[in-house]
């Protein structure tokens, strides 16, 4: 079993803890999103005890199968302590099972408070600890740092939104910056500058659900690429979206509601997230 103080797959810094995983389990990134509605769509109460059902699911489907996990977290933080608990249970689950865990929690703040969340889910020691994080840059990239700086140090990661999937980012994401390049592009480029150790340590988030318009070319980190199945994208749409990413093996499309859809059972969540990962996996090749 792996303890929570241990990185859940072997390699050097981020970079080879992700590379390691997606080679063993191919690209996927599964969600793991207890909405109300699903709890009900599979029988469950709207409650703690239905979300601790629910993830436990998610946990012996998912995580012998996905090589990387996204625990949507305000969906157990609508259940205050306890729903955190659960969340606890479900992050060292997953990750006993083999699985990189991504907290997706988009944290962003500055000094004292961001080194504050950094910790959260970053520290070893943390209860909540998990082998990477998504944040909001939309302070400032500097202010992310005590993230960055932790992540480095544990060999960890974080995913900073870049291009997000949903049309009210484009605005502001699409915002030029000095008339020579657009926010979500000074993003990526300063991910990339954090990655010139060999390091991976900083991920971004692009949307697959439509073009992009960056050059992530010199990024040297993982992608994180949301929108697949409910969102309406298919993996031939992520090919076709992602076609000029220089190293496809960074390219982690995510998927939740199209594999959730297949529970309860614990086996039909494998073999659906099995079935994605393929069709992926094949789109790329």
């Amino acid at each position: 079993m792996t303890d929570r103080n241990t990185p859940a797959t072997g390699g050097d810094g981020f970079a080879g803890r992700y590379r390691a995983a997606v080679a063993e389990r191919g690209r996927l990134c599964a969600g793991i999103d207890p909405h109300p509605s699903l709890l009900e769509q599979w029988g469950l109460p709207v409650s703690v005890d239905g979300l601790r059902s629910f993830a436990q699911s998610c946990v012996a489907g998912l995580g012998p199968t996905a090589a990387v996990i996204k625990p949507q977290v305000a969906f157990f933080e609508a259940f205050g302590s306890a729903g955190f608990a659960v969340l606890e249970e479900t992050i060292a689950g997953c990750r006993a099972a083999g699985a990189l865990v991504l907290a997706d929690a988009k944290r962003g703040d500055i000094g004292s408070t961001m080194a504050a969340y950094a910790a959260a889910w970053l520290e070893p020691a943390a209860p909540l600890c998990s082998d990477a994080v998504t944040v909001s840059p939309y302070l400032g990239f500097g202010a992310l740092d005590p993230a960055v700086t932790l992540a480095r140090t544990t060999g960890r990661g974080v995913f900073v939104l870049a291009r997000t999937s949903n049309p009210d980012g484009t605005e502001l994401q699409t915002a030029q910056v000095a008339r020579t390049r657009t926010v979500a592009q000074s993003v990526v480029d300063a991910a990339a500058a954090v990655n010139a150790d060999g390091s991976g340590t900083a991920g971004v988030v692009v949307g697959a659900t439509r073009e992009h318009g960056l050059d992530l070319s010199a990024l040297a980190g993982p992608i994180l690429s949301p929108g697949l199945g409910a969102q309406g994208a298919s993996a031939a749409d992520v090919a076709a979206v992602f076609a000029d990413t220089a190293d496809p093996a960074w390219l982690l499309p995510a998927a939740s509601r199209a594999i959730l859809a297949a529970g309860p059972g614990a086996a039909d969540l494998a073999a659906a997230a099995s079935t994605v990962r393929d069709q992926i996996e094949a789109a790329l090749s």
